[in-house]
């Protein structure tokens, strides 16, 4: 284990290396670590010194959970990236820090299998798993979450020690509840994750490794759609919209279109186009023919002709060239919702109208995500991740470099989320339209009464009606509450 303090050349580089640079903490010591039994080691220490503790791995939270100005002990994971098939449980063993990456590129190539993770090779397992993660194989496979077997977790008990706990999905598991809470329950909640263990629920201890998870496409056919703004006008905007969203009404389950994931990017103007990105199984004898039927039923009726760009590729390269990078522009915020149905004309207007904000030129989105498909198979229940029979996932956000500038783009994406779901209080409450927020895309925001007029707390956007139940395991296992964050599970 390495101690790193304030006066050491090497802080900075660990306090600074978060996603968002609109937040950096200012721990009295940050402790590298490589083990568990490390991991346990400080939080002891760090629970009897009365120290608040924060937990980093891949670092790309987009809110202050780990960058909190009152977090004393930083605790970084970024030596845990270990992933390997774990003959004790016949599963395969990610460590918390081990990229999405590493992950895709170790299960493939020693076992010919994945994970339906997500599309940025940067993001580190810790936060994306225990958030409930998704990606491009999630309409084929269901979330990662639904291939969770186990996990293994350092939690502190009543007395301030700190221990190393084993829990499974298995019936009998004394502590399959630790094990639930980490299947959508969000990040820095109950412990720290210090591995999973992942195999599909149809394997068995007895199947070959080969056979514990899916296995992925061996091409991907990658798909680039792109309508310059100039081009577009508001009923334009709004047929593209509409078309997209109601394709998804009436396709989430078709099972011909089960590896397709697409992302319509509704961008500023001041980005100059919207596009839209498709990725498809390219071994399908049949996959141009359907990925052209998508590409023309977005498009029917706007009149106009997009550019269209093909690419085909290995599954694992086109996979591991995925970027998720602003470019430097390292300030950000982010917003979300779940779509249970297609937005009507009057709430895509609002978008369309902040989106071509003449007075904002700044780099922002609402990007459109495909899903349904298998997550929509799991009960709300089965998982802590209870929205299951959405159709799309919107991502809202906006990236930019000046701090000067803060206030500026705050300002846009906040009254742009509230205007879109101003007829529910500024938030996506959930109802016949929207079933609340993804956890994975924190924001503060909505647990601010300034933001969130609706009455329902920013617990039952995230969690709906398996928040008692989490608040239930956070009793049990982290009874002191050493982990807590913004946007964390309160004890009941």
């Amino acid at each position: 284990m390495t101690t790193v303090g304030a006066d050491d050349a090497r802080y900075h580089e660990l306090v600074a290396r978060g996603f968002n640079g609109r937040f950096t903490g200012a721990p009295d010591q940050v402790h590298v670590v490589h083990s568990a039994a490390q991991v346990a080691q400080v939080l002891t220490a760090a629970v009897r010194a009365g120290k608040r503790v924060g937990v980093r791995s891949g670092g790309h939270c987009f809110e202050n959970i780990a960058d909190h100005r009152d977090v004393k002990v930083l605790i970084d994971t970024s030596p845990m990236r270990a992933v390997h098939f774990d003959r004790e449980h016949r599963a395969f063993a990610v460590e918390p820090a081990a990229t999405l990456a590493d992950v895709y590129r170790t299960l493939y190539y020693d076992h010919g299998v994945t994970l339906p993770a997500g599309v940025c090779p940067q993001v580190g397992a810790g936060g994306h798993v225990a958030g409930g993660g998704y990606g491009p194989l999630t309409r084929r496979d269901g979330t990662v979450v639904d291939h969770l077997y186990g996990v293994e977790v350092v939690v502190v008990d009543a007395s301030g020690q700190a221990k190393v706990v084993t829990a499974t999905r298995e019936p009998d598991d004394p502590q399959r509840e630790l094990w639930w809470a980490h299947t959508g329950g969000g990040g820095g909640n109950f412990g720290i994750v210090t591995r999973y263990l992942f195999r599909s629920p149809g394997a068995t201890r007895r199947s070959e490794p080969e056979a514990l998870l899916p296995k992925p496409p061996t091409r991907l056919r990658t798909t680039f759609v792109t309508w310059a703004w100039a081009d577009l006008d508001l009923a334009r905007f709004t047929r593209i919209v509409r078309n997209y969203s109601r394709w998804f009404e009436a396709h989430h389950a078709d099972p011909r279109y089960g590896s397709l994931y697409s992302t319509l990017h509704l961008n500023t103007h001041a980005i100059g186009a919207v596009s839209m990105e498709i990725r498809f199984d390219g071994g399908r004898p049949d996959a141009v023919d359907l990925i052209d039927r998508f590409v023309a039923a977005v498009n029917e009726g706007s009149g106009l002709t997009p550019a269209i760009e093909y690419q085909d590729d290995l599954w694992l390269q086109a996979t591991l060239g995925a970027r998720f990078d602003t470019g430097g522009y390292d300030r950000h915020k982010s917003k979300s919702a779940y779509l249970r149905r297609t937005w009507t004309a009057e709430r895509i207007a609002i978008v369309h109208r902040h989106l071509t904000d003449p007075s904002f030129e700044g780099w922002g989105a609402v990007d459109l995500y495909s899903y349904g498909g298998r997550a929509n198979a799991v009960p709300p229940a089965a998982t802590a991740l209870p929205q299951r029979d959405s159709i799309l996932k919107a991502w809202f956000s906006v990236t930019w470099m000046d701090p000067a500038t803060d206030d500026l783009h705050l300002r846009w994406i906040r009254e742009l989320y509230r205007d879109v779901f101003g007829d529910t209080g500024g938030v996506p409450v959930p109802n016949a339209d929207h079933d609340g927020c993804y956890i994975n895309y924190p924001d503060t925001d909505v647990a601010d009464p300034a933001w969130n007029t609706s009455g329902v707390p920013w617990t039952t956007l995230y969690y709906k009606d398996n928040y008692p139940r989490l608040q239930r395991v956070k009793a049990a296992w982290d009874p002191r509450d050493v982990f807590h964050h913004p946007l964390s599970v309160r004890l009941p």
